[in-house]
């Protein structure tokens, strides 16, 4: 994970052209990011072969930890706006713009509910049901190049 990750500069020749970009809109339900917490959570603990109960214990406890905090921080009142193209992710909500450099995304997992941007620092979940056939068909063109520069 400490690999040197290319900005928009150097893997611009892989991602798709700059005319191509993602942008749609998110409001998240408590279960669906519950979902991808799980998921996720669990993907990162199973790698740890840590045991059964133990892995069953850290998933329950992550999960429970990740569903206070977007009731605390009132996700499902928010409504997030995302642009993904050539040069990054754009994430705004009426508080405030995130700007993620393609640097700063390690993976891009797809689960069961949709895709889970692994940032340096957090995580984006984007529900499939956000996104139409010709944006999915993108993203799996984000994530292929997203891998492929972490093996190059």
């Amino acid at each position: 994970m400490d690999a040197a990750y290319p900005d928009a500069g150097e893997v611009g020749e892989t991602l798709p052209a700059a005319a191509e970009e993602l942008h749609f809109k998110v409001r998240y339900a408590l279960p669906e990011y519950v979902s991808f917490m799980w998921q996720h959570a669990g993907y990162l603990i199973r790698r740890r072969r840590i045991g059964k109960f133990a892995t069953w214990w850290m998933l329950t406890k992550s999960t429970s930890a990740a569903a206070m905090h977007f009731v605390a921080q009132g996700r499902s009142r928010h409504l997030y706006d995302f642009l993904v193209d050539v040069h990054g992710i754009v994430r705004t909500s009426g508080t405030g713009v995130t700007l993620v450099p393609w640097g700063d995304v390690i993976a891009i997992r797809r689960y069961t509910n949709g895709y889970m941007m692994v940032l340096k620092r957090g995580t984006l979940p984007v529900p499939f049901r956000c996104l139409d056939t010709a944006q999915t068909r993108l993203m799996e063109v984000f994530a292929a190049t997203v891998k492929a520069s972490r093996h190059a």
